[in-house]
């Protein structure tokens, strides 16, 4: 288990491409800047996505798992 804090949890688990990156940025402008979002998705193209939409948008994709094919992403708002 990963020992980052998370101000708040998203659970994408179930969705496919395009949700899982449509909910995080919904759940990433409520954020203060410098706040931490776990998401979690089960949609293995969430990968990518949310690394090159992290990229895009500035924010920080802080870490990335995979435990039983739910990937957990952390991401940081700018």
């Amino acid at each position: 288990m990963s020992d980052i804090a998370s101000n708040m949890d998203l659970n994408c688990e179930g969705l496919n491409c395009p949700l899982p990156i449509l909910k995080t940025k919904k759940a990433v402008d409520g954020l203060q800047s410098g706040e931490v979002l776990k998401m979690t998705a089960t949609d293995p193209g969430s990968i990518n996505d949310m690394a090159s939409w992290a990229k895009r948008t500035g924010n920080e994709l802080v870490s990335h798992t995979e435990q039983a094919g739910v990937h957990t992403f952390y991401i940081r708002k700018k």
